[in-house]
């Protein structure tokens, strides 16, 4: 203790001699200046990333002060532009662009016309099965029923439910009947939404908001693993969330428990597992994720956007699956796509949670606007009642025993396929799947030449990084006769080519592809999403491409 008071003596004593002959605006100033200079280096050591990561983006930053190295990468990114905006214009064909409207009025026949050469446009063979996910059913009824609900439904909307009750009660009854698939008591509830990302979204605004109102957490972190949906850092973005990203485990694929329990901070609002996750098909141990939750009072989501309509339905369909629903007393919330598995229209999905308190967090409400008072379930003010009617409609149209025998179908033909391809030489698939996607990598050749030669034969696969892989997303569309056979005869004969040259580079956008996954600087590969995302907007400046609507 002596010591202690001595060095303090002494630092005191170094102070006052120091400042002795300084006058007083001198002593403010570096009083001031030194405070300042300790908190701004305070707030650069201590931040969300690594020193090690801000230095590597402000040496890569430094690439727009030098001009011959910014020319450079623009030239690329302007090839890269080019030869998106060509993909597009291939992708259209010959049917020209309408870009001013027309001066007089289409009648209906000519627009329907035009509706059906724009949603035929496109090479791959959707409905047989030639495609990875997307496309979930192809019934001609079903479709037909859609149709006709959406023209009684289309000007529906539940934001004013005074006007449209019955459409407030169909929503209303299809969280119901999803929560009672998932396990919820009568204390458990829900919205619909636009689709998977609109409920991941609600859930991190939920629980950002519950967690600053009832722990006074300002510094929001969700934990998750590195395979959850890339919803969850969009909603991150939005939201303003910091996420603390878990590894997997090596063989398993699924999300390591002990990495996730260390990565728990007091600020740490939920916690993510997914049953399963996007790129392997693996599901997570959310038993254990539910029991650190309970451990360290924190919620847990479930992502079942992408099975959940398979999840619910597999153990009465006699494939065994771990229970990932309300069953576990820690899951608070379970994001479920209708518009996947239960084969609803496009724009359809659910968040459901444990109880109504947490639901009221989801709520966007404004008391003192001029127009009244405001309240809002989700991210959208108006909705479309021709939604929500036509993913009512198809959960009848159905019913438990057909959800049951097309879930019997479509883990029966995935298991099948997984069989088989664990047989070939040159590939290996990644972890166990636990419900319809299965991922495959090669240690003998680069795996983007299989899914390039695949697209050759028309199949559209969907091409994973780190590490590089592919997965095919088994959907009932690939239940039909030959299709599992076609897809596997076709898989075996490429590889027994590929194999014969395992050093041959890729091609195409597939080399592309790969490429980005080698440079360090992320940012450049931000800019190649940026092109692709503008190519989808794009309408050409050549004139015999163009119909301006007056001659249409």
């Amino acid at each position: 203790m002596n010591v202690y008071f001595l060095g303090v003596n002494n630092m005191k004593q170094l102070i006052n001699n120091y400042f002795e002959a300084k006058e007083p605006w001198q002593i403010v100033t570096i009083t001031s200046t030194t405070i300042l200079a300790t908190v701004w280096l305070w707030n650069f050591v201590f931040q969300d990333e690594s020193l090690v990561e801000r230095a590597k983006k402000q040496l890569f930053s430094l690439r727009n002060f030098i001009p011959a190295i910014r020319n450079k990468i623009d030239q690329e990114l302007d090839k890269i532009n080019q030869t998106f905006e060509q993909e597009t214009l291939q992708r259209i064909k010959d049917i020209p662009f309408i870009v001013k409207l027309p001066e007089k009025s289409l009648e209906p026949k000519e627009i329907l016309e035009r509706i059906k050469k724009c949603v035929q446009l496109g090479d791959y063979d959707w409905r047989n099965g030639k495609v990875s996910g997307a496309i979930y059913r192809v019934d001609i009824n079903l479709l037909q029923l859609m149709g006709d609900i959406y023209s009684i439904a289309s000007y529906t909307n539940p934001l004013h439910p005074d006007i449209f009750p019955g459409i407030c009660k169909m929503e209303a009854e299809v969280v119901r009947i999803v929560c009672n698939l998932f396990h919820g008591d009568e204390d458990s509830c829900g919205t619909m939404t636009s689709g998977g990302t609109e409920s991941i979204l609600l859930a991190c605004k939920t629980y950002r908001d519950y967690a600053r109102n009832v722990k006074g957490i300002k510094n929001p972190e969700i934990v998750m693993p590195v395979t959850a949906h890339s919803a969850f850092d969009k909603a991150a973005q939005y939201l303003k969330l910091k996420v603390r990203s878990v590894p997997v485990n090596q063989h398993s694929y699924t999300v390591c428990i002990k990495s996730m329990e260390k990565a728990i901070t007091r600020n740490t609002i939920m916690l993510i597992g997914s049953a399963p996750n996007f790129p392997y098909g693996t599901m997570d141990n959310i038993k254990a994720i539910s029991d650190l939750g309970i451990k360290y009072n924190i919620p847990v989501h479930v992502d079942a956007c992408l099975g959940g309509f398979l999840i619910c339905f597999m153990p009465n369909a006699g494939f065994n699956v771990p229970p990932c629903d309300f069953r576990l007393s820690g899951v608070t919330s379970i994001s479920v796509d209708t518009h996947k598995y239960a084969y609803a229209p496009k724009g359809s999905s659910l968040i459901l949670y444990r109880n109504k308190k947490l639901r009221h967090y989801q709520y966007t409400i404004t008391t003192d606007w001029p127009g009244g008072i405001y309240g809002s379930p989700t991210v959208s003010g108006s909705r479309a009642g021709g939604i929500i009617a036509t993913c009512w409609a198809t959960l009848l149209y159905f019913g438990y025993n057909e959800y049951l025998e097309s879930t019997r179908k479509i883990i029966e033909t995935t298991k099948y396929i997984e069989q088989r391809l664990r047989k070939l030489d040159g590939i290996f698939i990644f972890g166990t799947p636990a419900t319809s996607v299965i991922a495959l990598g090669s240690n003998d050749f680069h795996i983007y030449k299989l899914s390039e030669a695949l697209n050759v034969r028309g199949w559209n696969l969907n091409t994973l990084q780190f590490p590089c892989g592919i997965h095919l997303c088994v959907t009932y569309v690939h239940t039909q006769l030959g299709v599992a056979d076609q897809f596997l005869n076709d898989v075996e004969t490429e590889l027994s080519i590929i194999l014969k040259n395992p050093e041959a580079p890729v091609d195409g956008k597939f080399a592309i592809y790969g490429m980005s996954q080698s440079i360090p600087d992320r940012s450049i590969v931000g800019d190649f999403a940026k092109c692709f995302l503008d190519s989808i907007y794009f309408t050409p400046g050549n004139k015999t491409m163009v119909n301006n609507g007056s001659s249409i």
